[in-house]
């Protein structure tokens, strides 16, 4: 209508005041309701044509979309683990909660006999530990001991290898034989003992910490599993729908519960959804409005920081089925980035709320450093100017909205 009345005063007002003043024609007289489509039939097809070409450049080069909403992303409240709730630390159903706060816990007797089954493994290890080195002093006095009864036997030996040089027939071969064989043995006796050291001193410094390295582990395991049966918020929000009770039983692919709404979520920035017409025209950087059902009669500056390429009607999923293009029933929409131009421009805005918004084009920067035409000047210009119309029209729309909302809407 805005763009009609706009159009008529460039139309159909000079063909009327043509036929007025230059022709002598009055209203009542030659021009009447059955005669005015006659008369002003030049104005009235000249101002319908002019319409459509102005409300195709405006909303060609200044698009508008109702597809906008400021969207936020919850986060489950979910176990690591299924269990049994045997504790809940937050109110019910909904609270507000720092990063880290607990939430709630699950029974974890199974975990608790874990963690002490691994306490007491480590335990165990360093007993085994000291046991080793009474082990390794053990070894020690064994090695003396049969360093000992090696040299009575070699000092034995001895004595009766001189007697039978001075004296063949005091000392009998046999005897000489008996005292070689106890000097071997005792020889042997030695380098067990000496074996028996090292396989302690072995286990001392080898295999016990490495026994008690993995009995370690297992105790950091347990005490993560443990861990995992409290639930802590991940970040800084408030819990909604939260409906658990003790005894409950959680699960963390089937049953959350509850959400945690980060306390930012939805109030950095819009989504808005453009048609695909509008693909060569948005660009990051350009001015937009907006206007919000939460925050009614309120017009916030917006920018674009980011157009996204691809349109998600065009996705696909494999499967076992082929695609037909004929599945794809809508079109599709543009997505568009939206972030206030000034700080806290969202306050008061409802996450998840409904908007209208509108974007402008800008060609200040190429009207100020290209060499153009006249003929691409002035339409570059007027691109310019017409976008006030679709500000005003935004305005309107601000104006109107709670009314059609609270009065048309069956309230």
């Amino acid at each position: 209508m805005l763009e009609l009345v706009l159009c008529s005063l460039f139309t159909i007002l000079p063909d009327y005041l043509y036929r007025r003043y230059a022709q002598g024609k009055e209203i009542g007289r030659e021009i009447t309701l059955y005669s005015v489509w006659f008369e002003l039939r030049w104005g009235i097809t000249a101002c319908l044509m002019l319409t459509v070409l102005l409300i195709a450049i405006i909303f060609y080069y200044h698009p508008s979309t109702t597809s906008v909403t400021a969207f936020f992303r919850t986060v489950p409240i979910l176990p690591e683990t299924n269990g049994r709730v045997s504790e809940i630390y937050v109110k019910q159903p909904t609270d507000v909660v720092e990063r880290g706060a607990k939430i709630f816990r699950l029974d974890s007797a199974k975990q608790d006999a874990d963690l002490e089954v691994a306490q007491r493994r480590i335990t165990e290890i360093e007993a085994t530990m000291v046991m080793a080195q009474a082990d390794i002093a053990a070894a020690d006095g064994q090695i003396q001991q049969s360093k000992g009864a090696l040299q009575q036997a070699l000092d034995e030996l001895a004595t009766k290898q001189d007697l039978r040089q001075r004296n063949a027939d005091v000392v009998a071969t046999r005897e000489i034989e008996r005292l070689q064989n106890v000097v071997d043995g005792r020889k042997g006796a030695v380098v067990a003992a000496e074996a028996a050291k090292q396989a302690a001193a072995t286990r001392l410094s080898t295999l016990l910490p490495a026994e008690k390295a993995s009995a370690e582990a297992k105790l950091k395991q347990a005490q993560v599993d443990l861990d995992k049966t409290i639930v802590y918020a991940g970040v800084s929000g408030r819990v909604e729908q939260f409906i658990l009770r003790v005894g409950d039983i959680v699960n963390p692919f089937m049953r959350p519960g509850g959400v945690l709404i980060p306390a930012d979520a939805g109030r950095k920035g819009l989504q808005a959804g453009f048609g695909q017409l509008e693909a060569q025209v948005m660009k990051v950087g350009m001015a937009a409005e907006a206007t919000c059902v939460s925050k009614p009669l309120t017009i916030i500056p917006m920018v674009v920081t980011g157009v996204q390429d691809y349109i998600a009607a065009g996705q696909i999923r494999a499967g076992e089925q082929l695609i037909d293009a004929q599945q794809v029933t809508r079109p599709g929409t543009l997505l568009v980035f939206l972030e206030p131009l000034y700080e806290d421009g969202l306050d008061g805005v409802t996450p998840g709320s409904s908007c209208i918004a509108n974007a402008y084009s800008n060609n200040h920067e190429r009207l100020a450093n290209e060499d153009l035409g006249l003929g691409t000047w002035l339409y570059l210009h007027m691109v310019d100017a017409v976008g006030v119309v679709h500000a005003v029209i935004l305005r309107a729309q601000a104006l109107l909205l709670p009314i059609k909302t609270l009065v048309f809407s069956g309230h």
